[in-house]
């Protein structure tokens, strides 16, 4: 099983998209049981996965539970979730889902709270603090969990990173993308340092080390690769190539992904690869994915698709292909 986190804390780069599109690549065309739960408050996974009837029955007549459930226990004191969800199944993209909550929002203070005392070793705190390796620890039934967050780095991001084995970087084509991915490192690096720490006092202090459901936590998270996304292209020699501005950038990026996030936080494969792929601009087709409910990939004539569109179809496919063989790669070893 690789617990797989899509995160960047930059907003607008197409996250939930890449995460979505390329779980259900994974799904249909690899075979691979896949669940994506919903972490980050705005439920944009959420929505994009399910028909609005399921969405509409989640939110307004309270008929299935969501993440959120698993931290109401929590904050009333009374540790971890007993039953788990059942996930749903998104019928167009193949994949099951957890889906979010707005409520998540509010857990924000209590997992804030309650890091300022992981450092020494409290047991509420590091219990606080891995409520999401509880939820992993439901779904160990599936080959892969994807972890959908939002664009922070604030507490509820940081426990969903403790509990990923790996994270997946989307970034865009701009300066600020690019300047996020110091940002990323450093506060791994601090995060890491905090909960090494409070991990070894609560061993001295109680003799024994922290557990989640039985099995010893620690830090393990890698880096997964990244993928270049919403950049303009041209054809050269009837080649595929980003327009001037844009490439100015993203000539940086390699270097930047490198010293900051692959050195730091390597995985094991032998046949790892930090670019998983490059996403151009797909144009309308995302909106139709969007209202179609389902995979860009798998977009139809009754979905509205005309014309153009379908050459657009064909090209998703075939980069979900690329990002998908990469990514199932650098896990290889791991």
């Amino acid at each position: 099983m690789a617990i797989i986190t899509v995160f960047n804390n930059k907003g607008g780069v197409g996250k939930t998209t890449l995460l979505c599109n390329l779980a259900a690549y994974i799904a249909q065309k690899k075979k691979k049981r896949i669940v994506i739960i919903d972490a980050d408050p705005q439920c944009n996974a959420t929505a994009y996965l399910l028909p609005e009837k399921n969405v509409i029955d989640i939110y307004a007549s309270k008929a299935h539970d969501t993440i959120e459930t698993f931290m109401e226990p929590l904050r009333r004191g009374k540790g971890y979730l007993a039953n788990a969800p059942t996930p749903i199944n998104s019928p167009r993209f193949g994949v099951d889902l957890l889906p979010g909550d707005p409520r998540l929002a509010l857990s924000e203070d209590l997992l804030a709270s309650d890091w300022k005392s992981v450092t020494s070793g409290d047991p509420r705190g590091l219990q606080t603090t891995y409520v999401f390796e509880d939820v992993v620890r439901h779904y160990r039934n599936y080959e892969h969990i994807f972890f959908d967050v939002g664009p922070s780095l604030g507490a509820i991001n940081r426990s969903v990173l403790l509990a990923s084995e790996f994270f997946l970087v989307p970034m865009s084509s701009d300066i600020f993308s690019l300047m996020a991915i110091s940002n990323i490192s450093l506060s791994l690096i601090r995060w890491k340092k905090s909960l090494e720490k409070g991990l070894s006092e609560y061993k001295i202090l109680e003799g024994d080390s922290f557990r989640v459901g039985g099995d010893e936590v620690d830090w393990k998270l890698k880096f997964l690769g990244y993928v270049r996304q919403q950049y303009t292209a041209k054809t050269v020699s009837g080649k595929r190539q980003p327009v001037r501005a844009y490439d100015r950038i993203l000539k940086q990026a390699p270097a930047k992904i490198q010293s900051e996030l692959a050195d730091k936080f390597p995985a094991k494969s032998t046949k790892f690869r930090s670019l998983l792929g490059e996403i151009p601009n797909l144009h309308s087709v995302v909106p139709l994915s969007q209202s179609a409910k389902a995979p860009i990939f798998g977009l139809k004539a009754k979905d509205g698709v005309v014309g153009a569109h379908f050459a657009k179809v064909d090209d998703a496919e075939t980069i979900f292909k690329g990002i998908a063989k990469h990514l199932l790669d650098n896990l290889e070893d791991d």
